[in-house]
């Protein structure tokens, strides 16, 4: 892992910013590939990217300064905008990502849910190739294993100053690898016979499912949140009972729109 690409006089340019611009990209990419292939809407997708990638950047940082970080931030609040240190959460960059793409497919008269189903396995593998970046910065990490396995991280990361020698279970690596796991799995629901804006449930029940567990493993943050759950554990509990209504009420309204047909 290396933090810095290279230095243009004093000033650092980041693998971390680098690799999320590209995560950024590639979803976006692979988002118009899929829209292309079905044949609809595959015109609107790059400025759907455009804008929710911003919001994405926007949404991530706000929940990690509230949800994860607020002790820190709330002495050093002119560090928020620093966004190319690390710091970006995936659930509050998906969530505002994903609302911004409603919005634009609203303004634009675009079927929000029909056009979520096409493209959001897409948005599994910026996520996966997010987890790059983490694992460049030094962020995102696990807690010691207690052996002699794991990631040793190098000086000037917060996982080294945090735990420093420590074999660290690689908790980024895997939520990037199994990302790619849901990604082939909503590809597959797709070519199944299914009620429209299903596909668009199941990915936050399917991701909910992931980072619940996974969070057992974290250790950049360890104080419990509520009920004595992490605060991405209790936020994936309720991203996934959002989603399963969300997945039972679409296809209890196709089969209720057939029957009054």
């Amino acid at each position: 892992m290396h933090q810095y690409l290279f230095h243009i006089g004093n000033f650092p340019v980041r693998m971390y910013g680098l690799v999320l611009c590209m995560a950024i990209a590639l979803a976006t990419g692979t988002a118009y590939f899929l829209a292309k292939q079905d044949g609809r809407w595959h015109d609107h997708v790059v400025d759907i990217g455009i804008y929710g990638g911003f919001a994405g950047l926007i949404g991530g940082r706000l929940w990690d300064v509230f949800f994860f970080d607020w002790e820190y931030y709330s002495e050093h609040l002119l560090e928020i905008p620093y966004v190319w240190q690390g710091g970006m959460a995936v659930q509050g960059g998906m969530l505002a990502g994903v609302l911004a793409g409603i919005a634009y497919c609203k303004l634009h008269d675009i079927d929000w849910l029909e056009f979520g189903d096409i493209v959001i396995p897409s948005l599994l593998i910026g996520q996966s190739i997010g987890r790059m970046a983490n694992l460049l910065n030094g962020d995102a990490f696990g807690t010691p294993t207690g052996g002699d396995f794991g990631i040793i991280y190098p000086e000037g990361t917060l996982a080294r100053a945090t735990y420093g020698t420590q074999p660290l279970w690689p908790a980024e690596v895997w939520e990037g690898q199994i990302d790619v796991i849901l990604f082939a799995l909503l590809l597959l629901f797709r070519t199944t016979k299914h009620a429209k804006g299903q596909a668009v449930c199941l990915y936050p029940m399917l991701y909910s499912i992931l980072r619940f567990g996974l969070e057992m493993l974290r250790g950049d943050y360890a104080e419990p949140w509520a009920f004595g759950l992490k605060s991405a554990q209790a936020t994936s509990i309720g991203f996934f009972l959002l989603g399963l209504i969300g997945f039972i009420y679409c296809g209890w309204k196709e089969k209720y729109e057939r029957k009054e047909a």
